[in-house]
């Protein structure tokens, strides 16, 4: 089979390398168009670009994927499958072009958290399990019929990120079952209307915005440390401290945990003894690793061996 491979960040090299050493024909990647980043505005190649050129991959950077002229380099391809991994929407023009279909890989147990966000947000919202799916395309996005799902355990001290690298690569393994399947020319999906009417719930999963990873003090602290869990390392929650002089600062927080002892009922401490606490809805959360503005990411305990926060600091 002839296989076009779309996606852009480091999530989807796993699938696309597993297919390259498996002997698969990837005729071409698509990937987004180059960056300018840092200081000298230099451009970047994406991470998969980055692997097409290593491993001489034809590489299409479209702007606009509904562009006629990179639709019609896409249909001279005459490509049997395109396989996507964390890409961005498409049109059914393109979707629908090879033969095979176009499949999906996204992290979830679809119908289970559609949308953006899904690792982040699976932790967000405390699930203990989540996992990856392969589904056919349709226009409605993450609705498409399913191919194979697998489970993933959510452990207590998985944040984002680790999730995120565990679901990479148990993902790559399941776009290569996918894709043998699809070759062997038997199989078979099911609905995702059928699995709903099972009692799985649709969940949705939006992109992540600034307001969301704002902590909100009124809620329990552990549900704000499944908020920290969640949005890190990236794009990280925040509070917003009050100072004495009504300056307002604002404070990152990348990892986190609950605390069961009671400090008193001042809303933010922070000396060497307790470390540095924010008082919630049920206690306190302990923060254990922050970012203050103009400041490094840092262990709390280092960050107070060499910072002073006034006292009577409120949280907002």
């Amino acid at each position: 089979m002839k296989i076009i491979f779309l996606g852009t960040p480091y999530f989807a090299v796993p699938s696309l390398d597993i297919l390259v050493k498996n002997g698969y024909n990837v005729c071409a990647v698509i990937t987004a168009p180059d960056k300018p980043a840092g200081r000298g505005q230099k451009l970047v190649f994406s991470e998969v670009k980055q692997y097409a050129v290593e491993n001489n991959i034809l590489c299409l950077q479209p702007v606009k994927l509904s562009d006629p002229d990179f639709l019609s380099e896409v249909k001279a391809l005459n490509a049997d499958l395109q396989i996507v991994v964390a890409f961005r929407m498409m049109p059914e023009k393109l979707w629908s072009m090879p033969k095979h279909g176009t499949f999906n890989l996204h992290g979830s147990l679809l119908p289970s958290y559609r949308g953006a966000a899904p690792i982040n947000r699976a932790i967000m919202n405390g699930e203990v399990e989540t996992g990856v799916t392969t589904f056919f395309l349709r226009q409605e996005i993450d609705t498409g019929n399913i191919v194979f799902q697998q489970k993933i355990e959510i452990l207590a001290n998985d944040n984002a990120g680790t999730l995120h690298d565990k679901m990479m690569l148990i993902g790559a393994d399941l776009v290569l079952k996918t894709v043998k399947q699809i070759e062997s020319g038997d199989v078979s999906t099911i609905s995702q209307l059928e699995l709903i009417d099972k009692g799985n719930k649709v969940i949705e999963a939006p992109k992540i915005f600034k307001a969301d990873c704002k902590l909100d003090i009124q809620l329990p602290k552990e549900t704000l440390h499944n908020y920290v869990r969640g949005l890190s390392p990236y794009p990280g929650a925040y509070v917003e401290l009050i100072f004495p002089d009504k300056s307002v600062h604002l404070l990152k927080v990348y990892a986190s945990k609950i605390d069961d002892e009671f400090v008193g009922q001042d809303s933010f401490i922070a000396n060497t003894k307790d470390g540095i606490k924010i008082k919630c809805s049920n206690g306190y959360l302990s923060l254990l690793e922050v970012q203050m503005p103009g400041k490094k990411r840092m262990d709390v305990k280092q960050l107070l061996n060499g910072y002073h926060f006034p006292k009577g600091i409120g949280v907002h």
